[in-house]
């Protein structure tokens, strides 16, 4: 809310516009989606860095099904198939993509860090391969619904972002899977012992990652009516700005989606008012950085303080 006052009182002609509030919902469902999906691996104290190139090798693999599959003329429910085949084509990149992380993480021992660094190369990589460096574009108009329609008022991309965050907020609080992210986050030999089969959660949380990466894709191509290897290359650190903000610990062991979700707005509001004061790509990277060590910083010196208090009030028992 303050982040919203302010901008509105620095450029009150364009950012109080329903032009600008309407922009804002069909953007910010791609940022929130990979805030969540980074938010996931963070309980469990890992990391995802790939999750943007997961979004983009999705959408380049759709982008195939839609420019070189579908013989040309097709439309009315042949077309409905195509399409479906194609979204099914994507997520299900994306739900590989995250098993691969999950593998070399949980089974290999690699750090998350490190894996998902290198994982990020690799998908770019094969993204560079497969589009030679272009873009590829011109997908069928009923695909175009998705990223540039509306539902009652409500932007198509904003709808997605509110029925996956729901689920994902049922997932993370009221199943088995959710209550283990968190545990093995908390307590990783402690959750071990209680017979949590922490491999196997790894591997769903880095799979449930990828899935999101690969229905953020489905939005990224259906908006912009293009897809390319390194489209939204900022979003892999203002999703780690917004997860951080929201409240996720890096360490493991707590986040609240409700949190991320307010995070994103608020970075959706200081994005949006950065650019109609003409703030520089360069510029807007560098407050991202400074923001995040600001808060980590923030989170570490709370976090000591409330470790010395627990050994200050185990010394007086």
């Amino acid at each position: 809310m303050i982040v919203f006052i302010i901008m509105a009182a620095l450029v009150p002609s364009k950012f109080l516009t329903l032009r600008n509030i309407e922009s804002m919902s069909f953007q910010f469902p791609e940022l929130g989606l990979l805030s969540i999906a980074i938010m996931i691996t963070m309980l469990t104290g890992g990391i995802d860095l790939s999750v943007v190139g997961i979004a983009n090798l999705s959408g380049i693999f759709m982008a195939l099904i839609f420019t070189k599959v579908i013989p040309e003329g097709t439309s009315g429910f042949p077309m409905f198939l195509y399409l479906i085949m194609g979204i099914i084509v994507g997520v299900s990149t994306g739900a590989f993509a995250g098993y691969l992380n999950g593998l070399l993480i949980a089974k290999v021992g690699i750090t998350p860090i490190l894996a998902t660094l290198g994982t990020m190369q690799l998908f770019t990589g094969i993204a560079v391969v497969i589009t030679k460096g272009f873009a590829i574009s011109g997908f069928p108009e009923a695909f175009l619904i998705i990223g540039n329609s509306k539902i009652l008022f409500v932007s198509f991309p904003l709808f997605i972002f509110i029925l996956t965050t729901a689920g994902i907020s049922v997932l993370l609080s009221k199943t088995s899977l959710g209550i283990n992210l968190y545990l093995i986050g908390t307590n990783e030999k402690a959750a071990v012992f209680a017979g949590i089969r922490k491999a196997r959660v790894l591997i769903k949380s880095y799979m449930l990652s990828g899935i999101l990466g690969g229905i953020t894709g489905v939005i990224m191509i259906a908006r912009t009516n293009s897809a390319k290897a390194d489209y939204g290359s900022s979003y892999v650190l203002q999703a780690i700005l917004v997860s951080v903000l929201g409240g996720v610990n890096p360490a493991g062991g707590f986040g609240k989606v409700i949190g991320v979700v307010i995070a994103v707005l608020a970075l959706q509001f200081l994005s949006s008012g950065f650019s109609m004061l003409r703030f520089s790509n360069f510029a807007k990277e560098f407050i991202w950085g400074a923001f995040l060590l600001f808060i980590m910083v923030l989170n570490f010196i709370q976090n000591r303080k409330a470790a010395k208090n627990i050994v200050k009030k185990e010394d007086l028992k």
